[in-house]
Formats: C-alpha cells, sequence, structure tokens
C-alpha cells in the first residue's frame, strides 16, 4: 500500500493519460462485443462533443492542478483533517476512509445538489441530454460543471485532510468507475445486482439517465453505492424500460451540437417531468 500512494504522489501526467485512453478503449470495444442497446448511430460522429467536454475537463483540471496540490501540502503540514485527527490506523484502512470520504464530498454532494439547484441543473443538464448513453459520456461536462466538481473536491481535501497520493489515487479510480458505469455494456443482471451491494454498477447508474424524475434524481454514486443506500437516493429500474436523455429537452440534434451544449445552461429552465414509479 505504501509503495501505491507513493507513486500516485508523483504520478506522470502521461500515466495519467494512458488511464483515460486505456479505459475509454477498453470499454469502448467491450460495448462493441456485449451491448445493453444496440444503438442505431454513429459511434464516432456521437463521440465528437463527448470527447470535446472531456478535453474542456481535463484543461481545466490541468489549469487548476497547482491548488489540489498546495492544498494538500499544507492540511497534511498542519495535520488538518478528519483523517488526521483520528486515533493512529493502519496505512490500508487510512486510505480506504480517505478514498470513501473524497467519494462522498467530492463526487456525491456536488452530485446531489447539482440536482436540486436549478442554476446548477441547467449546467449539469448537458450530461443528462445525451440520448446514447456510453463511455464516452462518462466526461460529457460543461466546463463550468468542471469548476463545480474541482471546487468541492478542493473542499473535500480540507474538510477530509487527504494528501495528494490519496487524492490522485481517488482520481484515477473515478476516472475508471465512471467510463464503466456509463459504458453501453449488459453484465448478467444477478453480477450487476450484487456489484451494487458496494460499487455503483452500470445498471444502477443507467437508471439515474431514465429521462424522468424520481428516476434522473437517483443513484447520484460514483464509486461506491453506499452512499445512496445510506441517503435514500438509491433507486432500480428494469433495464430495458430506460429511455435516455431529459424529457423537457428531447432535442437530440441539439443535444448533440457542441455550440448549443455549452448555451444549455444559459436557456430558461424547464421543470421536469414526473411520472409514476415503475419497479
Amino acid at each position: 500500500m505504501e509503495a501505491l500512494i507513493e507513486y500516485f504522489e508523483t504520478i506522470p501526467s502521461s500515466h495519467r493519460s494512458i488511464i483515460l485512453v486505456g479505459g475509454l478503449t477498453l470499454f469502448w470495444l467491450i460495448e462493441g462485443a456485449v451491448p445493453l442497446f444496440r444503438f442505431r448511430y454513429n459511434k464516432w460522429k456521437h463521440a465528437v462533443p463527448n470527447l470535446f467536454f472531456t478535453l474542456t475537463t481535463i484543461i481545466i483540471n490541468f489549469a487548476l492542478a497547482f491548488l489540489l496540490l498546495q492544498s494538500a501540502d499544507w492540511v497534511v503540514s498542519a495535520n488538518f483533517g478528519l483523517i488526521n485527527w483520528l486515533p493512529e490506523m493502519p496505512l490500508w484502512l487510512y486510505v480506504i476512509i480517505g478514498i470513501l470520504l473524497m467519494d462522498f464530498i467530492g463526487a456525491y454532494l456536488p452530485h446531489f445538489v447539482e440536482h436540486k439547484v436549478k442554476p446548477l441543473w441547467m449546467i449539469h443538464l448537458v450530461h443528462h441530454t445525451d440520448h446514447k448513453v456510453d463511455t464516452t459520456t462518462a466526461n460529457r461536462h460543461h466546463p463550468l460543471e468542471s469548476v463545480i466538481r474541482f471546487s468541492f473536491t478542493l473542499l473535500g481535501i480540507f474538510i477530509i485532510g487527504t494528501p495528494i497520493g490519496i487524492i490522485m489515487l481517488y482520481q484515477s479510480m473515478s476516472l475508471v468507475a465512471t467510463q464503466f458505469t456509463h459504458a453501453n455494456i449488459r453484465l448478467p443482471k444477478s453480477v450487476d445486482h450484487m456489484l451494487s451491494y458496494v460499487l455503483v454498477s452500470p445498471d444502477m447508474h443507467k437508471v439515474h439517465h431514465h429521462n424522468v424524475l424520481p428516476y434522473t434524481d437517483s443513484n447520484y454514486g460514483n464509486i461506491f453505492s453506499v452512499w445512496d443506500r445510506f441517503f435514500g437516493t438509491f433507486r432500480t429500474l428494469d433495464r430495458d424500460r430506460l429511455n435516455y436523455g431529459v424529457d423537457v429537452f428531447p432535442n437530440e440534434r441539439e443535444n448533440s451540437n457542441i455550440i448549443d451544449l455549452l448555451k444549455q445552461p444559459f436557456q430558461k429552465y424547464r421543470k421536469p417531468t414526473v411520472r409514476p414509479v415503475e419497479e
């Protein structure tokens, strides 16, 4: 464990790029072998806006990375934050607690807030207006959302007291996890169900991309499903009933145009439709 953390403390940018590209390539290939839905679409054309927003996310995170490093160095040197105030523990437990809490404050919490605050929902909308959810959807986030998510990660560092090694490890795990849960893949239902007791599974997250409430406002988790189960935001829906997109922004052409997507947060808010629970 010590060697793992030391590696992530100084992980080269090239290695992080390999994780990003390698994950996308792996799940892209698996989608072709065992697809959940056999979409009739040009997969490369569909990927263009999603990869554009992946690139903007990378640029923003790279530009602000010095804040993560400085903050992580400060909480360690000042012995500040929750995990630094806990009794001495084995390194493996320290890492697990740090990753769990980062997953809550840096991922679940901002995701929940984005769905509850109207201006933030309009920014987050870009992620939900993809009508063909696949692994490239994972980082389809408006640049403003990338800043919001980064801010929550920064907040998490101060509250939790996470050193840079755990932060980089968490972000790498998060990247692969989101590529996996968005991938258009069909796991055996029993496997997906068992996986969802601990981790966010593909079927579990796809419920979040269903086009109407209350399903859209559920399953906010990123890596671990524990937060949805603990806070009562966990919901199930049979995979065959899924319909991607957002019902109040149904125009698939506009929802695949980069310029229209960049302007999407500034459109007038439209109240989502609430449908009866279909479980």
